[in-house]
């Protein structure tokens, strides 16, 4: 876990990305600060699980559903 300067969303200030370089990255924006933890530790464990790093929205923890973005192909695009 990182934080980053600036994700370019200012109008959705709090705002998660999870990230790697060989699977697709998630960004989730209009994160209820002190109720999000929980659902952003399961997000991380389901994408650090899956081999490809899909995970379906109805896979996602019911508090990150509505609140994705985007998923966004990672840049060596081997996968997809």
């Amino acid at each position: 876990i990182e934080s980053v300067g600036c994700l370019c969303i200012c109008e959705r200030p709090c705002a998660c990305a999870i990230a790697s370089p060989t699977k697709p990255t998630f960004l989730f924006v209009d994160i209820p600060p002190l109720e999000s933890a929980s659902a952003i530790l399961e997000m991380s464990t389901l994408y650090l699980d899956s081999d490809n790093g899909y995970v379906p929205r109805y896979k996602l923890p019911e508090l990150l559903q509505a609140r994705r973005l985007a998923r966004i192909p990672p840049l060596n695009n081997t996968i997809c």
